[in-house]
C-alpha cells in the first residue's frame, strides 16, 4: 500500500474513534478547536520504551491540562514502529500551554532518540461530533 493512502486510511481511524470519544464537544465550535495528527516512525528496539513513555504523558496531559481534549495513540497494521497521533485541543492556546507543559518537555526529551521521524500534520476541523 502507498504512503498516502495508507496516511488517509489512519486519518480517517481516528477521526473516526475522535466522534466515537470526543463529548465535551458538543459545547464549541470545531473551528475553534486546534486538531492535528503526527506521524511518528520509532526505533523499533525503543518500541517498548517509547509506548510507556507516550501513555505516561497521554495519561499526564489528560488528566492535568482542561485544554487538551483528545490525545490518541494507534499504530499502523503489521507495522508496530509507525505510529499515528490524533490530537484534539480546546484552542491553540491550550496546545501551545501543553507544549510548555513538564510532562510534555520530560516526554520529548526521554523519547528523543527513540524518534527517528516525526511528521505534524495540521488540520482544519470542518465536523466534530461525539455520541
Amino acid at each position: 500500500m502507498k504512503a498516502r493512502p495508507l496516511m488517509m486510511t489512519a486519518a480517517a481511524l481516528f477521526l473516526g474513534a475522535t466522534l466515537l470519544q470526543a463529548l465535551p464537544m458538543r459545547s464549541q465550535s470545531p473551528a475553534s478547536r486546534l486538531v492535528r495528527l503526527a506521524e511518528l516512525d520509532i526505533n523499533p528496539a525503543s518500541l517498548d520504551a517509547y509506548k510507556a513513555a507516550l501513555k505516561e504523558e497521554i495519561e499526564t496531559s489528560i488528566r492535568v491540562e482542561p485544554g487538551v481534549l483528545t490525545l490518541y495513540e494507534v499504530s499502523v497494521k503489521d507495522r508496530p514502529n509507525q505510529v499515528r497521533l490524533f490530537e484534539i485541543y480546546a484552542s491553540p492556546a491550550a496546545y501551545q500551554a501543553h507544549l510548555r507543559s513538564d510532562h510534555f518537555k520530560r516526554y520529548k526529551q526521554v523519547t528523543a532518540s527513540m524518534v527517528r521521524s516525526l511528521r505534524l500534520i495540521e488540520t482544519e476541523p470542518l465536523m466534530l461530533g461525539a455520541k
